[in-house]
């Protein structure tokens, strides 16, 4: 069975996504470090908090250099919500500390005098990708988002689905072997299933991107 490693930095809502995969059927290892994630077949970067402090985290893990070289080499990767964000090259949320840089772009803080933030409860999202995690999807399925900053990339192409909240903001993104969503699919019923049962069958080899 293809294992799919989940990174623990300790900013990760970790065993959520555990029992979320778990329930899908995959074979699933919490790593703390990179050589605990060599035998993997996808990795898995969940994330919750604040950019700086898990970008600290990853680094002293030894995550950054691995996560880079991983997602170069075109292999199986999710991230999720605060590791969708930390792909990019940057944040306002903590100006002058560098993202993996995986992506171009920047993330930028949601600005209202109307709407509430964080972008907090279920929402949209109106896919556009062949990616394996998303191409069930044929109309807007709702998830569940928690979030105060959205991801701008340089590269539209890299959009794998939008949604609408203050503004229209990229909720997903796709590259090859690599996705990312601003949501939480483990929190999201049976659509964020949908996208687990995906990313476990790309790992699996069962489909392709």
């Amino acid at each position: 069975m293809a294992l799919i490693a989940i990174i623990d930095y300790d900013m990760g809502n970790l065993r959520n996504v555990e029992r979320a995969l778990n329930f899908t059927g995959a074979d699933v290892r919490i790593v703390r470090a990179p050589s605990e994630a060599a035998d993997a077949a996808g990795v898995v970067l969940p994330g919750v908090g604040n950019f700086h402090d898990a970008m600290k985290n990853l680094d002293r893990a030894g995550f950054v250099g691995f996560l880079r070289d991983w997602t170069a080499a075109d292999k199986p990767f999710l991230g999720i919500c605060l590791g969708l964000q930390m792909l990019f090259e940057s944040s306002e949320e903590a100006p002058g500390v560098p993202g993996l840089g995986i992506l171009k772009g920047c993330c930028r803080k949601f600005e209202s005098s109307t709407e509430k933030v964080p972008h907090m409860g279920w929402n949209t999202v109106s896919f556009r990708s062949a990616h394996p995690c998303f191409a069930s999807f044929k109309e807007p399925k709702w998830f569940y988002f928690v979030h105060s900053f959205y991801v701008v990339p340089d590269d539209a192409s890299v959009t794998a689905g939008q949604t609408d909240y203050i503004c229209g903001f990229t909720s997903a993104v796709s590259r090859g072997n690599l996705a990312a969503t601003q949501f939480h699919p483990e929190k999201s019923q049976e659509n964020g299933l949908a996208i687990l049962r995906g990313f476990s069958a790309l790992c699996k080899g069962e489909i392709k991107s």
